[in-house]
């Protein structure tokens, strides 16, 4: 089996935390060239990784005869051209959430993705959550019913720490609505489906982060219809003080259905809360075994901390499926789907009224 050669643009902390963590337990690859336009985080992670094909320019490391596939983990708004320019040279792409920062460029990669006939992944990595994976498992047998409500809440305390790209319109092209709220838009389309129309609302409650201007959105709230009926509150804050930060903060789903109620915190990793149609609350459900790690991954889910290793599955879905010659779960279309409607999002903001969704 020939070995699979990866190269990481953009080397800051997701790509440290995440994709080298994941990309070390699958076989037959390995991470063979590294990328990032700044000098010194490049070096950082020469000097954690050990890696030493590096490169300020994504086009060396994308044009090399032994890379076989790309991540991408850059500020939002150059997710297009490098992952246009990955295409073009036959590779296949991983590319970090949102796609883009705006729907055109996002459909163009999934058009040229597509078109190719590359693998294609977003990396929405709370898909890998043994918990969500139950939870889209039971709701796909029927244990909702007619799906009434979806709502999610994402808290947590960033204070007034300068955020660097990410409070820059112009690099990012939106706050809490690509940066956190982007993962609940897909567990709402992964569980529920499409939705119809909605209404939303932003706030820049920080415009200056230690000096520097900020010009995103530090909270976010949409209330949505989908096509099948069903409500959807959606709320996410970088200033819910006290609330702590990462994956320790709060981070809630609940759905109600004809049969039932499920919540799902990303805070309990193996189990859910569940309740049946007048029954006397909601109780906890154990997460079985063979949800613990995605399918076929090498991972060991007694080693590392919970809340973390099972982001390291998502590299080795990405990898499987350009094995396999199969579509990536999620791909660009999930995440083409979720850039439509922040969006809409977007424009229900600026104008304060309800948007229609294609």
């Amino acid at each position: 089996m020939k070995k699979l050669g990866i190269a990481i643009v953009g080397c800051g902390g997701i790509t440290l935390q995440n994709h080298l963590p994941g990309f070390a337990l699958c076989h037959e690859t390995s991470v063979v060239a590294l990328c990032d336009n700044n000098p010194a985080i490049l070096e950082q992670a020469r000097q954690a990784t050990g890696i030493t094909v590096i490169s300020t320019r994504y086009e060396e490391v994308i044009a090399r005869d032994d890379v076989d596939a790309v991540v991408i983990a850059t500020p939002n708004l150059f997710h297009p051209p490098i992952a246009l320019a990955a295409i073009a040279n036959g590779k296949h792409v991983m590319c970090e959430k949102p796609l883009a920062i705006n729907l055109a460029d996002a459909r163009a990669m999934a058009d040229a993705a597509e078109a190719a006939g590359v693998r294609h992944m977003t990396a929405f990595t709370y898909r890998f959550v043994p918990a969500m994976r139950y939870l889209a498992h039971l709701i796909a047998e029927g244990g909702l019913g007619k799906p009434y409500h979806y709502r999610s809440c994402r808290l947590q305390d960033w204070g007034t720490r300068n955020l660097g790209w990410r409070q820059i319109n112009a690099l990012a092209g939106s706050g809490e609505l690509g940066d956190m709220l982007s993962h609940r838009i897909d567990f709402a389309h992964h569980l529920i489906g499409p939705m119809r129309r909605l209404v939303a609302q932003t706030k820049i409650l920080v415009p200056e982060r230690e000096g520097a201007p900020s010009d995103l959105e530090d909270w976010v709230a949409v209330m949505a219809e989908f096509k099948n009926g069903a409500t959807g509150v959606l709320e996410s804050s970088k200033l819910a003080r006290g609330r702590n930060e990462g994956w320790r903060s709060r981070d809630y789903v609940e759905l109600n259905g004809s049969e039932g109620t499920f919540e799902f915190t990303t805070g309990t990793w193996n189990e859910l809360q569940y309740g049946k149609a007048g029954g006397p609350g909601l109780a906890p459900l154990a997460v079985p075994r063979e949800f613990w790690v995605w399918p076929g991954s090498p991972r060991d889910p007694a080693i590392g901390d919970p809340l973390v290793a099972f982001r390291y599955d998502q590299a080795f879905e990405f990898i499987d499926a350009i094995r396999n010659e199969r579509s990536c779960v999620p791909s660009f279309h999930d995440g083409v789907q979720a850039q439509a409607v922040m969006e809409a999002a977007k424009l229900s903001a600026a104008q304060g009224t309800w948007i229609e969704l294609e």
